[in-house]
């Protein structure tokens, strides 16, 4: 009898104890399941994996939320965030920090960062998730889901999912999404000696996600020359969608500058029938990963330009890296034409590229635009706190364009040319090969300071004076010639501020550098140079931030190299014009 009115006593008992089980499951499950993440990987311009990246977590008030390193892979991790804002913070030894802020964590989702460390121009790109990112979810989960009864529903009438798509997966349904742009405006010195820069004026850039998986972006240029002040503009747009591990992109690009009245006059046609450049290009590039350890990248620009003469040409272009570890890769690399800035990233770089103008020049009376076709093998590895780079590479030049200073003036009937933006003019020097070689070490003094040597030889164009004034080409000749590079970058820990200064020693009587395309990220810039960017506090609620941008080029007006003909007429050749510039940037 005594067992019998027990028993419903331990029942209920049992039922509590049942119920208090599942309810702490239920209660502690519940976090999880609002709880989000954000992981990413932190590669380098090459997409080769950083390791041993740090990254900070920031909340809201900007304080560190939490650090992690990133695996042999590159990738990090952070679990178990409250839905909410958040900032990332990448630094590496070898690379300026980079910071991504606003970063939007759902309940239950995960945000996915791509890291391209890149010197000055690194950036955090907000991707989605893909077909090549289903390891987020795991085999044990996926069995559950496809067994649980009560999950079903949920995957048949999920929002965002596609059961006719093969690998459906859970996508962004937004239009528009991780927009974000850029506004610079700049102005420059208008001395005599100054530089060729189109970018002087206001640029922008603008790129946004639509529905995910395609990017689009879209930048302009409203400039003028430092001193002739003739306006010139440059538009772009490009489209790249994400497809696997591929991710085309197409670009078009049209530039447009009118000549001033001083080009009219030197070629004889006054003040009518005023000449202007133009040019369009397509440009068409894409990327395919062979394998764990190879990466090619590859593409081709079209052009046009069009100045007195019609110029069509098309330049191809790759890259070939094969990661022989996760700190050290062989590169091969191909380029023909003008300079690839779409080997840069982010909206900085898309605004740089906008100011690349063809370098025209005349040669016998007719239109030439100066080309290059390069070669380079180099290995770059990081071992401890130093960084090493060998390059080995062949360069021919066709149509090089020089900076002339001309007190007396000159006209085309020797193939000098009035410069479109300056007071100067360009020379057409001809044609000319090179063979060189560089080697680089960068010694990363902890995370905000890099301080590299850099020695390279090639032949270079010199000269020397004795020439006729009709035939200045005659004393121009391409020599060997070395030179020796230092360089200190950072950023400021207490304000932000990031800097640059380099010196170069070479031989004063070369005109062009040693390379002169190179596609080494650490440029040799002649002379001694400067480069600050310098971040000026906001308010909270306002979502634009400002940066002061200070550059200071060839400020000891160094390799400015005088001829003087027979007949005592004295030119000026400059390799790297003196040029002051600053600028306010609106980042949003």
């Amino acid at each position: 009898m005594s067992g019998n009115r027990l028993r419903p006593v331990l029942l209920a008992a049992s039922g509590v104890a049942a119920l208090s089980l599942f309810g702490s499951i239920g209660f502690a499950a519940a976090p999880a399941r609002l709880a989000g993440a954000i992981s990413g990987l932190v590669t380098d311009g090459s997409g080769t994996p950083q390791m041993g990246a740090a990254v900070f977590l920031l909340n809201p008030q900007e304080r560190i939320f939490g650090r992690v390193l990133t695996d042999e892979k590159g990738a990090f991790a952070f679990a178990g965030l409250a839905p909410g804002f958040y900032a990332v913070r990448v630094t590496l030894s070898s690379f300026l920090p980079v910071v991504r802020e606003n970063i939007l964590v759902q309940p239950g989702g995960r945000s996915l960062l791509n890291v391209s460390l890149a010197g000055l121009l690194s950036s955090i790109e907000l991707v989605y998730p893909g077909p090549d990112h289903r390891a987020i979810m795991t085999d044990d989960w996926k069995w559950v889901l496809r067994t649980s009864t009560a999950t079903r529903p949920v995957l048949r009438f999920g929002p965002g999912w596609r059961i006719d798509a093969p690998g459906a997966r859970n996508q962004n349904t937004s239009v528009f999404s991780d927009t974000r742009g850029l506004v610079r405006v700049s102005a420059g010195d208008g001395g005599d000696f100054t530089g060729s820069d189109g970018d002087l004026g206001t640029a922008f850039a603008l790129a946004t996600s639509v529905f995910g998986a395609n990017q689009v972006q879209v930048s302009g240029n409203v400039g003028y020359g430092a001193q002739s002040r003739v306006p010139s503009t440059s538009f772009r747009t490009s489209y790249r969608r994400e497809i696997g591990g591929a991710a085309p992109e197409l670009s078009v690009t049209m530039r447009q500058l009118y000549a001033p009245f001083r080009v009219a006059d030197s070629l004889g046609g006054g003040n009518s029938g005023l000449p202007s450049l133009r040019s369009l290009s397509f440009s068409l590039r894409d990327k395919t990963q062979i394998g764990d350890a190879l990466l090619f990248e590859y593409g081709i620009s079209m052009d046009s330009v069009t100045f007195f003469d019609r110029l069509n040409y098309a330049s191809p272009f790759g890259r070939l890296t094969y990661t022989l570890a996760p700190n050290s890769a062989v590169q091969f690399t191909y380029m023909s034409g003008l300079p690839r800035p779409e080997f840069e990233s982010g909206l900085t770089g898309e605004i740089s590229s906008l100011s690349q103008l063809p370098r025209v020049s005349l040669r016998g009376g007719r239109a030439k635009v100066q080309r290059a076709e390069n070669f380079e093998l180099a290995w770059h590895g990081t071992y401890g706190s130093r960084s090493y780079r060998v390059a080995a590479s062949r360069e021919n030049v066709s149509n090089a364009a020089l900076m002339l200073f001309t007190p007396d003036g000159a006209g085309s009937q020797n193939d000098i040319l009035p410069d479109l933006f300056s007071g100067n003019s360009i020379y057409n020097a001809g044609d000319y090969g090179s063979l060189g070689a560089s080697v680089s070490v960068t010694q990363h003094l902890g995370e905000n300071l890099n301080v590299t040597a850099v020695y390279s030889t090639a032949a270079a164009l010199a000269a020397s004076s004795g020439g006729t004034p009709d035939d200045l080409r005659s004393m121009i000749t391409a020599s060997r010639r070395q030179a020796l590079t230092a360089r200190v970058s950072g950023i400021s820990p207490w304000t932000g501020t990031h800097f640059a200064a380099s010196y170069q020693l070479a031989d004063g009587r070369a005109v062009t550098p040693s390379l002169l395309y190179s596609v080494q990220r650490a440029r040799a810039e002649a002379g001694l140079n400067f480069h600050v960017r310098q971040p000026i506090p906001s308010f909270s609620f306002v979502p634009v931030r400002m940066e002061a941008t200070a550059d200071l080029r060839n400020l000891l007006a160094q390799g400015y190299l005088p001829l003087t003909t027979f007949d005592g007429r004295r030119y000026l050749l400059m390799q790297t014009p003196r040029s002051v510039r600053g600028g306010l940037s609106f980042i949003f």
